[in-house]
């Protein structure tokens, strides 16, 4: 998988490189699966998000590594999938980082000057 810097959006070829796969598999992997679907800029072209970097690697763990066909592996990601893949996995309070924490302590300190 290449190096690509974080960002808060990709374009689909950052995304191609970063995953190992063609742009046009990932156009058509949008129109197979429901929960893929990158919003588009001005321009039209598609801007993915982390989240949608994160269910392209799903799919791809499923398809080529699994052995899934595209139906169940759509299948598999809409229902029982959710909780195995990271994408679909819950941040609860437990789980959340301490600058996370950090950032909602200071937060309360800041509503209650304003009180």
């Amino acid at each position: 998988m290449a190096v690509i810097r974080k960002k808060l959006f990709y374009k689909i070829g950052d995304v191609s490189k970063m995953c190992s796969i063609q742009p046009h598999v990932l156009r058509y992997w949008e129109t197979e699966f429901t929960l893929l679907s990158p919003a588009k800029n001005r321009a039209g072209q598609r801007i993915y998000r982390e989240k949608d970097l994160q269910l392209v690697q799903a799919i791809k763990q499923l398809l080529y590594k699994e052995g899934y066909t595209i139906s169940g592996a759509n299948k598999k990601l809409l229902d029982d999938g959710k909780s195995d893949l990271p994408l679909f996995k819950q941040s609860s309070k437990l789980n959340q980082g301490p600058a996370l924490s950090e950032i909602q302590k200071e937060l309360e300190e800041i509503l209650k000057i304003l009180d």
